[in-house]
């Protein structure tokens, strides 16, 4: 993706089903488990790079013995900083009690991180709270050992104020008014309230405390808890989650919107926010990764046994697309078959834009991130080709010679490596006009690759959001090339509503084309709508969620998608580019055709899978027309 939008979070949940002992045999390290983790991290360190973390809780201890560790970070390069101070630690450790090496049990209760149970969580800060207090995993301690929580997630909730002011009706006193600590503390009151009617039902046979406590760790109900819990949620959400006594779970929202995978077998349950990361990790085939189902929770007991349970009631499937377009690895072979049908699927378009003139036509792709997509373009155009040929080549006949196939044949995809982004350079100028010409060069050219004023230049993107990159840099320095005319190509429709489900998109006005729809109201002098609009949202302020309409729907309605095409091209088009331009965007039916088992589409339609979506896009039109640049949610 050419503009940097970014997404919240990735998690790892992994549980050893087998004494530590037993890794170290087959395996040859008591650390399997710390070795795993750190797979399924850095896999997916396209998901969070500005922040790591991760926390382990070992079975069985003693009281007075260590048996929570966590570890987080938010260094340049968080996921190494973390495990670099794991392994320093390990090592000081071994140093100085070398008689340890031998004995794993003795090895465990020395080293704070091997245990049997690991949750794991890297992060893209938002909204600038990129502190290391806003790093996962979180952790609510307290002395008695079922009442300890660590909690992290891949979410968003729309109504986190709600969630906060429950919690102050109940007396709680939360030290921040953020999601991760309103659902940590949600969580841990019903714990607490859970604990509590599982003492009083011992207490009435006359157990001791001390006797209560492990017939408590057996007889806790964490589906009850998570039940109570999840409630008010409203929002995309896979929560990962340890209780101190070794019970851990994966819970997603009802509308299966923020991913989430599973894997058992006799050695390991893990959870993790993308599938192919598993497979990798575990060497695990594709059929045995599943999905986690929505709404539901998998469970991992104390005693190893894990179990799926239904938490919520599902509601339409609406699981996010951009997770497809662009978010999750490409390696996933579901995925990559759809990134490449998004490709596919555009060739009519980019037909109409050069007139068919395949052979005066250089194809490539920006960024790298869009090549499987133009893989998938270019097989199109291929097969397109071959059916021209082969139609010629039945018109031809006994007629057709030697030189007229060979010309025939000739005839193929035109493919080069246009453009190279300069990972290396940094722009350290802070007067504007200087800085503009700085981002102009974060892309290089291939000189010579496109016939000047004879060749047309179609290049693909992911998705354009702000498009910001695309007319300081892109777009400036494709230009050089000469071409007759570029072609620019989204595989991802329009983006005009913002994300509140874990994208960092919460704002209209960073949207292009949110901005072009604006300019076409201007041009056809009914602007007006914009204040009708901002007055029907604010009308709608103290309503209920669920009467709660999206009138943002309401600007675009006037305009097809090819007029806002057109004014968005208008918008992001350089003035100094002399050759004709096309930006052309997927069709949502296309996009639903690539990746039917992910349609959720809110950013792009306004149709969003919670209530709490329509409040948050009509809060973000009134942040809009006020000025206002806090987050709508």
């Amino acid at each position: 993706m050419s503009d940097a939008i970014k997404h919240e979070c990735g998690i790892a949940l992994l549980r050893l089903l087998k004494p530590l002992e037993y890794y170290q045999q087959k395996y040859g390290t008591p650390f399997y488990g710390l070795h795993k983790m750190y797979l399924l991290m850095e896999k997916q360190h396209n998901r969070g790079q500005d922040g790591a973390g991760i926390a382990n809780i070992k079975l069985d201890m003693q009281p007075g013995e260590r048996y929570i560790g966590r570890v987080r970070s938010n260094d340049s390069q968080p996921i190494q900083d973390i495990f670099k101070q794991i392994n320093s630690h390990i090592n000081e450790l071994l140093k100085s009690h070398p008689e340890a090496k031998a004995d794993v049990q003795a090895l465990k209760k020395l080293i704070p991180y091997l245990g049997e149970v690991y949750l794991g969580h890297v992060r893209y800060g938002t909204f600038g709270k990129n502190s290391i207090e806003n790093v996962h995993p979180f952790l609510r301690e307290n002395n008695w050992i079922y009442r300890n929580l660590i909690l992290a997630g891949n979410f968003n909730l729309t109504n986190v104020n709600e969630l906060f002011n429950k919690l102050v009706e109940l007396g709680q006193h939360p030290i921040a008014k953020t999601d991760t600590i309103t659902v940590m503390e949600r969580i841990g009151h019903f714990l607490d309230n859970e604990v509590e009617e599982c003492y009083r039902r011992l207490k009435q046979e006359g157990i001791s405390k001390r006797e209560a406590s492990p017939l408590i760790m057996e007889q806790l109900d964490m589906v009850k808890v998570l039940k109570r819990a999840a409630t008010r949620w409203d929002g995309g959400y896979a929560m990962a989650g340890i209780v101190g006594h070794g019970v851990s779970f994966v819970i997603r929202d009802p509308a299966a919107i923020r991913p989430a995978y599973y894997y058992k077998d006799d050695e390991v349950v893990v959870v993790a926010s993308e599938r192919a990361v598993i497979q990798t990790a575990f060497n695990a085939p594709f059929e045995q990764v599943e999905e986690l189902p929505a709404g539901a929770a998998i469970l991992i007991k104390r005693d190893g046994s894990s179990q799926i349970e239904q938490i919520l009631e599902p509601t339409e499937r609406k699981a996010c697309s951009f997770e497809r377009i662009y978010f999750s690895r490409g390696s996933d072979q579901e995925i990559y078959l759809e990134r490449k049908k998004l490709g596919a699927l555009l060739l009519p378009q980019v037909l109409r834009s050069i007139d068919n003139d395949l052979k005066n036509t250089v194809f490539s792709y920006i960024p790298n991130t869009a090549e499987t997509s133009f893989y998938g373009l270019i097989e199109a155009v291929s097969e397109h080709l071959n059916q021209k040929k082969k139609q010629q080549i039945l018109q031809q006949g006994a007629t057709l010679n030697e030189a007229c196939l060979n010309e025939i044949l000739s005839v193929r995809p035109r493919i080069e490596k246009v453009a190279i982004k300069d990972v290396k350079l940094r722009t350290f100028i802070t007067e504007d006009a200087g800085r503009e010409d700085m981002v102009a060069h974060v892309y290089d050219i291939t000189y010579g690759s496109v016939r000047k004023h004879e060749d047309n230049l179609v290049i693909i993107d992911d998705s354009i959001v702000r498009g910001t990159t695309l007319k300081k840099s892109i777009l400036n320095i494709l230009n050089r090339l000469e071409p007759k005319k570029i072609t620019v190509l989204s595989s991802a429709p329009q983006i005009r509503y913002p994300d509140c489900y874990g994208i960092d998109m919460a704002r209209l006005e960073d949207l292009i084309a949110f901005e072009a729809t604006l300019a076409l109201h201007k041009d056809a002098d009914t602007y007006g709508v914009v204040e009708a609009i901002y007055k029907k949202c604010l009308a709608q302020k103290n309503k209920p969620d669920e009467e709660i309409i999206n009138y943002v729907k309401e600007l675009y309605a006037p305009f097809t998608t090819e007029q806002i095409s057109l004014k968005i091209t208008e918008l992001l088009r350089p003035e100094a580019m002399q050759c004709d331009l096309d930006i052309i965007f997927q069709s949502v039916e296309n996009l639903h055709k690539a990746c039917p088992k992910n349609l959720g589409d809110w950013y792009f339609t306004g149709d969003y899978p919670t209530v709490g979506g329509n409040r948050v896009v009509n809060q973000a039109f009134i942040n809009f027309y006020e000025g206002n640049k806090q987050r709508a949610y």
